[in-house]
């Protein structure tokens, strides 16, 4: 509003927009952000060019909408970082048990975090075949709307499920403020819906697992790693992770449901499987040499009985290791 909101429609483009961009990347937002909101302006511009008309000429708002130059990401984005095991024990105690519980069903089903707070009851089908359910979550819910998906579980994720029974009549992740003394009294409130993943609760953990800059939708980079790692076909992860692709079904069966469930089953535990991505490579190097640093103390080279002494003592009874 400061930059462009004393303009009419017509005077809006890139000129008087560019100090809106200049200042947002001064304050240190990134560019995928900087691009959304003028997202915003490239669509209210194309709606007054194209569908909204004067009651009176029947006219267009606009005679055609300015083209905006968005700015370039190459270079510029974040590389996705997906969590090792070690690292997924550090943070899951870490976490609030609610939370703990959306991040293990996330790292499960490689669901986006949004789908994960607004999983319904309703949406439910169960598969007597395989003994677990799955979500057919609607198109409203689901990036780019195409069509409604399917969230499998996998054994881990279904024992989530199970556990969330009887909690709330519609949401399947629910959370309450729990009694900290008098428990045999009734709980202070009832379970209520959680609107997102990333609150308070999340950016303190990972800050105390020493990862400040994990993002929740890293989770899902992670079963997607994970599934590669298993040697998943390309197919069945773009299926699991509901990628677009020309091949995938409009309509689930059951065949394939086994096939997805099966996939998933693979990721459901730290197998220490060879096949491992270069990025686990990375991180499991990173971390050994994080390690070996911390196992360095910085002293003085002693000399004579106090030098022998000094390795005795270090490395136990016995001096010759």
């Amino acid at each position: 509003m400061p930059f462009i909101g004393h303009l009419q429609l017509h005077q809006v483009h890139d000129g008087p927009l560019k100090p809106y961009v200049a200042k947002r990347l001064a304050d240190g937002r990134a560019r995928k952000t900087v691009n959304l909101a003028l997202g915003v302006v490239r669509r209210i511009l194309n709606l007054a060019a194209n569908s909204w008309r004067d009651d009176n000429t029947g006219l267009t708002w606009l005679e055609r909408a300015p083209t905006l130059e968005m700015q370039e990401l190459a270079g510029y984005q974040r590389e996705p970082k997906p969590l090792s095991w070690g690292q997924q024990r550090t943070l899951m105690p870490l976490l609030p048990d609610h939370l703990a519980r959306m991040t293990l069903f996330s790292l499960n089903t490689g669901v986006r975090d949004d789908v994960v707070c607004s999983l319904q009851w309703s949406w439910e089908i169960e598969v007597p075949e395989l003994g677990i359910s799955v979500f057919e979550v609607p198109r409203e819910h689901v990036k780019g709307r195409r069509r409604p998906r399917v969230v499998v579980c996998n054994s881990v994720a279904q024992s989530i499920i199970e556990s969330q029974r009887g909690k709330h009549d519609d949401f399947v992740f629910v959370w309450r403020r729990e009694r900290v003394k008098n428990f045999e009294d009734a709980p202070v409130m009832s379970y209520q819906p959680i609107q997102t993943m990333n609150n308070t609760a999340w950016q303190n953990a990972r800050k105390k697992a020493g990862m400040p800059d994990l993002h929740v939708h890293d989770l899902r980079h992670t079963a997607g790693m994970r599934l590669r790692e298993a040697s998943v076909p390309e197919p069945t992860i773009r299926d699991v992770l509901w990628h677009v692709s020309s091949s995938i079904t409009h309509h689930y069966t059951v065949a394939q449901i086994v096939e997805l469930h099966g996939a998933l089953e693979k990721i459901k535990e730290d197998s220490g499987r060879w096949n491992k991505s270069l990025a686990t490579l990375r991180q499991e190097h990173e971390a050994r040499r994080k390690e070996q640093r911390g196992a360095k103390v910085p002293q003085k080279s002693p000399t004579g009985e106090k030098h022998k002494e000094k390795r005795a003592s270090s490395f136990g009874a016995n001096p010759l290791i």
